[in-house]
């Protein structure tokens, strides 16, 4: 067999065993850096190791000026000024808002818009922060596809409420048209003498507890599960309480659109109270034991809604876990997922649900932070780079500016990996679910369910593919209009392989590659024959990333 081959089998039978690596101690410890390695800023508050680490937690992915700005400023100062930039979002244009149904091109171009500016903003976005807690937030908040403005604004209203307080994000979330018409609270009716067959709907109601806020059993502070005396666990609500907030939130409907036929909602606005006030039942209500007094208007009746369920002692818990989950550890000591609830209920100045406090905790949390020194975090942090961060960290460590394409523009949608298209989650329960575990294990990592053997296959070509093949007719656009430096690498290996190997372990490792994965791309480098010297040096960094020293962000 020849070495090429015997390295790319080896090399995916390692990736296949990355989810184990995650969560254990079987990680190979950085070595001490090289001078060739890691070029240090003068008077930096945090090591080019330290700051690249906080950068995969903060980010896309890391870029050299990312990098140079942590370590320049520090981390909580970074924070600070990341959460004073105003968010960018993306305005929907006319093809976008009114395009042919029965048109297949204008139908496909309309529905990757959303996809496309993900990725524009994921790689080039300077509110870099704000840009991935708002995708954190969209992957236990979903919305489904099918209404690409209705996704578009959706996600502006995440990008525009993300730092505020998780009282008024429910409040956006639960008015957002583009949410009433995925979970049919438009649909949500009482019955009435003038509205024969009318009846509750239950389906918002039911994951707004279940899956935006408290979850479907009580919970200690510290994430642990409330149990009765037989040891079986406390359910947080009954079907009674469901249908009790059904019919508080009853009575909304979508604006609808004015152009071009008033057949469109208006997804830019909020949901609308009924004019009929038949269409909003106002009897009183009791929800988990607390009472919702009758004679509320809609509008007043959700904001006693987001009250009661803010009240809850499973909300902090509940939504800090997923924070910290996407954005540093997919299995949180009970001791830190306790320290992030406990500034979850209070910020330090009387206030709950502080995003900016909650963020900021989770961030700068000694256990989140403790691997800023090589090898000093414990045995079982980390997270496993999900599709999205594995593919957005490749792009912007090539200096990518915009998306790659599947035909070249819009028309072919953008590339995703095949375990993850960002904007196109599968159902409400996402991409996958906090409580996800390894199997065979008690240990929580969600995001290994998606990681398969297709995704892991399309690791070792992506690039290639989409960039230099020739029998891929959308590369040579590709490789013009995105920006991936793709000749910096080729020069580098083709004039000195040690320089390629520090400019490679500098991106994507920290500036502190494994000793044995670098002995092996060594060893690739010499043994393998390619057309072009950027052929090769594509393939060795995509070889290296999908390897299982990049699949664990530790």
């Amino acid at each position: 067999m020849e070495p090429w081959h015997h390295f790319r089998r080896t090399l995916i039978w390692l990736a296949l065993a990355a989810s184990l690596l995650a969560c254990s101690s079987g990680s190979e410890a950085p070595p001490a850096a090289s001078a060739g390695q890691v070029k240090p800023v003068a008077g930096a508050q945090m090591s080019f190791y330290a700051a690249s680490r906080a950068a995969e937690q903060v980010s896309f992915g890391p870029t050299p000026a990312l990098v140079a700005e942590l370590q320049q400023k520090g981390l909580a100062a970074w924070i600070d000024a990341q959460f004073a930039l105003p968010p960018t979002t993306t305005a929907a244009p006319q093809w976008v808002r009114y395009f042919d149904g029965s048109n297949d091109l204008a139908s496909s171009r309309a529905n990757n818009y959303p996809a496309e500016q993900f990725w524009l903003r994921a790689l080039t976005a300077p509110d870099q922060l704000r840009q991935r807690v708002a995708w954190a937030v969209f992957e236990y908040i979903p919305v489904a596809p099918g209404q690409p403005n209705g996704v578009l604004q959706y996600y502006n209203m995440l990008l525009n409420n993300t730092f505020g307080t998780y009282s008024q994000l429910l409040r956006e979330v639960t008015l957002q048209p583009m949410m009433g018409f995925y979970l049919n609270n438009e649909l949500n009716r009482p019955p009435s003498p003038q509205c024969l067959g009318c009846t509750p709907n239950e389906n918002y109601a039911r994951e707004l507890m279940q899956l935006f806020t408290i979850g479907v059993v009580q919970l200690n502070s510290d994430g642990s599960v409330i149990r009765d005396a037989s040891g079986k666990p406390r359910e947080t609500y009954t079907q009674k309480d469901v249908e009790a907030l059904a019919r508080a939130l009853t009575g909304w409907r979508n604006p609808w659109d004015t152009e071009p036929d008033g057949k469109m909602a208006n997804f830019d606005q909020h949901m609308t109270p009924e004019p009929e006030s038949f269409l909003h039942d106002s009897s009183a209500k009791v929800v988990m034991g607390r009472s919702i007094a009758a004679g509320l208007s809609a509008d007043a009746e959700v904001d006693a809604v987001i009250a009661l369920l803010m009240q809850h002692p499973n909300i902090a818990p509940f939504v800090s876990l997923r924070l910290i989950q996407h954005l540093v550890a997919s299995n949180p000591s009970p001791a830190y997922l306790a320290r992030v609830s406990a500034v979850f209920r209070d910020n330090g100045k009387g206030v709950a649900g502080d995003m900016k406090a909650v963020v900021k905790a989770i961030l700068l949390d000694p256990e989140a932070r403790a691997g800023d020194v090589p090898g000093q975090q414990t045995r079982q942090f980390g997270k496993f780079r999900e599709p999205v961060q594995w593919f957005s960290a490749m792009l912007r460590g090539l200096g990518c500016r915009a998306p790659l394409y599947g035909s070249g523009d819009l028309s072919g949608g953008v590339v995703n990996t095949p375990g993850q298209s960002p904007t196109n989650p599968p159902n409400i329960f996402s991409f996958y679910q906090a409580t996800d575990r390894v199997p065979g294990s008690n240990l929580l990592a969600p995001e290994q369910k998606i990681v398969g053997t297709m995704e892991l296959n399309s690791r070792f070509g992506i690039l290639n593919w989409n960039l230099l093949d020739p029998n891929n007719l959308a590369s040579a656009s590709n490789r013009a209009n995105s920006g991936c430096d793709v000749t910096t690498p080729g020069k580098l290996l083709q004039s000195d392989p040690a320089a390629f190997l520090d400019w490679v372990s500098q991106r994507w490792f920290r500036g502190a590659m494994p000793p044995t994965l670098r002995s092996k791309m060594a060893s690739l480098q010499q043994s393998s024959t390619y057309g072009t010297s950027e052929e090769l040096a594509l393939t060795m960094i995509q070889f290296a990333l999908a390897s299982p020293y990049y699949g664990a962000m530790r």
